[in-house]
């Protein structure tokens, strides 16, 4: 029962359980601002990803018999594979916080809960973790 004697109703024990386990959702309006900010952030990673395997592909074109060309060749092209590979890595992070984002907990730790702190987020707005679960999954402990 609530204090005037009527019975709860689902929204206020909502309110409720999340007041008292430290979980704060986040308003529509930061949630939508993160929310382009990822997309933009994601539309760049992909031109450049697909630039960067166009360039392997024009690397590969070259028909050079020199031994010292064909070395920098493929140096060009596993240089451009690492790029491609750590920004598909990152791509795949934006990926899962959009899709936070579309399940209601995002700017929630993946790993104790807790609200992931603003200044973080708007600084790192692709972050699973908290500032000390990130420290904690570093050193291997997560």
């Amino acid at each position: 029962m609530t204090l005037d004697g009527t019975p709860p109703t689902i929204s206020g024990l909502l309110v409720t359980f999340i007041a008292r386990s430290g979980a704060h959702a986040m308003d529509k309006k930061r949630q939508e601002t993160y929310k382009k900010k990822l997309q933009v952030k994601r539309e760049d990673l992909v031109r450049n990803i697909a630039r960067v395997e166009e360039e392997g592909r024009a690397a590969d074109v070259d028909t050079t018999v020199d031994l010292a060309d064909k070395a920098a060749n493929s140096y060009t092209k596993e240089f451009l594979f690492g790029q491609t590979s750590a920004e598909r890595a990152f791509l795949q992070l934006i990926d899962d916080s959009l899709k936070r984002i579309k399940a209601g907990d995002y700017g929630l730790c993946a790993n104790c809960e807790e609200e992931i702190n603003q200044k973080r987020l708007d600084a790192v707005p692709w972050a699973k973790y908290c500032i000390n679960c990130q420290e904690k999954q570093e050193r291997g402990q997560l």
